[in-house]
């Protein structure tokens, strides 16, 4: 009887095309724009990602998130350092700053400021240069997509990324561009600039209260939540474990931006969209069908085996769509995934886009059982 009723399924071509596209739409929305959403909620946390290192974020007890900073005073470190359990803890500055290119043009950068003697903060990755090259003199590294679009260079012959030995005016100051880095892609399409943490306190404008964050290493076996809550009892100042500051992120954005709201909307439609088309094709196509289950229950088919066949129909279906649908929102990912486009595809998101396909088909199923079930089996005999 499986077999019997995929045959039926397959045997109307035009009905069984409609179904798949639409249940197709569905999962590649679904898929794509909640991929989207996660990529852009995880650039939020971009930085954070590229310093796993640190097991704890110090900063003002007021910062709401990691693009919210507030200085502190250079001697909030020192107290940092001296409660029990921190291994170590390193400035580091993270800010805006302004970039005049050599043709005169204006670029706002992100500007990273790493540990002097430590380079702790540093890129995840270089491509070209040492990162111990930052202790030369105004030395900078800039990062390899940053470089390659919005820092080019304009000659006679046309627009050139940077490259080693460049000169950048920032803030007024000379900074010299000794490397290139990868890094993850940000919130922002600004560039990101590393430099030391006391050069970023030279380029940046004049503050009583110069540092925005503490990076703590905890010791072996001590415990990152209570260690973060140990250094907010004993200085005032706000402490959380890597995990924590970027729930804390992602929740200022989720509460305080239009977001969710947004990609939330496309992916409700396609869900939408694919039950009316997929709901509405598969009616149609049991309705086609009423005269072979009517003929099956006159032979002995039980309401329970017409059941199986419909779910079979309906499930055959729904996992091609699915397939074809988050296959194609990969593909869109994989081939997008150089250049601005946020796009992130956990499996969790695939479980979740398999359980909503799976609840389009059940109801599917449901209208159309419903009609089967009704179905008098003499009605074949009728006309």
């Amino acid at each position: 009887m499986n077999a019997i009723a995929l045959k039926m399924l397959m045997g109307d071509r035009a009905k069984y095309v409609s179904i798949i596209l639409g249940l197709t739409f569905a999962s590649l929305l679904i898929t794509q724009q909640t991929g989207i959403f996660l990529g852009i909620m995880a650039r939020t946390f971009s930085t954070m990602s590229d310093l796993e290192i640190a097991d704890i974020w110090v900063m003002d007890p007021m910062v709401q998130y990691l693009d919210d900073i507030y200085g502190m005073q250079d001697t909030q470190l020192y107290r940092v350092k001296g409660v029990d359990g921190v291994e170590w803890a390193v400035p580091f500055y993270k800010g805006q700053l302004r970039a005049r290119l050599k043709d005169g043009r204006f670029q706002s950068l992100v500007v990273m400021g790493i540990d002097d003697a430590t380079l702790i903060g540093g890129p995840p990755r270089m491509l070209e240069g040492d990162l111990a090259d930052l202790r030369r003199t105004d030395a900078i590294i800039v990062d390899s997509i940053g470089a390659s679009t919005r820092l080019t260079q304009r000659e006679a012959d046309g627009d050139r990324p940077l490259r080693i030995g460049d000169i950048l005016e920032i803030n007024d100051n000379r900074a010299t561009v000794v490397g290139f880095c990868l890094v993850t892609r940000p919130f922002s399409t600004m560039p990101i600039v590393y430099m030391t943490y006391s050069r970023a306190k030279q380029y940046a404008p004049q503050e009583r209260k110069m540092l925005p964050f503490i990076l703590v290493k905890a010791k072996d076996g001590v415990d990152h939540r209570e260690l973060a809550d140990r250094i907010h009892a004993i200085t005032g100042l706000g402490a959380y474990s890597t995990a924590d500051f970027k729930r804390l992120t992602v929740g200022y954005y989720l509460k305080n931006t239009a977001i969710p709201l947004n990609f939330g909307t496309s992916a409700t439609l396609g869900f939408l969209v694919g039950t009316a088309v997929a709901g509405q094709t598969f009616y149609n196509f049991t309705l086609d069908n009423l005269k072979y289950f009517a003929t099956f229950k006159a032979m002995g088919a039980t309401n329970g085996v017409l059941l199986r066949m419909i779910l079979l129909q309906a499930f055959f279906v729904g996992g091609t769509g699915f397939g074809l649908g988050a296959g194609i929102a990969s593909l869109i990912g994989f081939v997008l995934r150089k250049g601005e486009f946020a796009f992130w595809l956990p499996w969790q998101l695939l479980l979740a886009s398999a359980a909503a396909v799976s609840l389009i088909c059940l109801g599917v199923a449901a209208i159309s059982i419903r009609k089967v079930i009704r179905l008098e089996a003499g009605v074949v005999f009728k006309g």
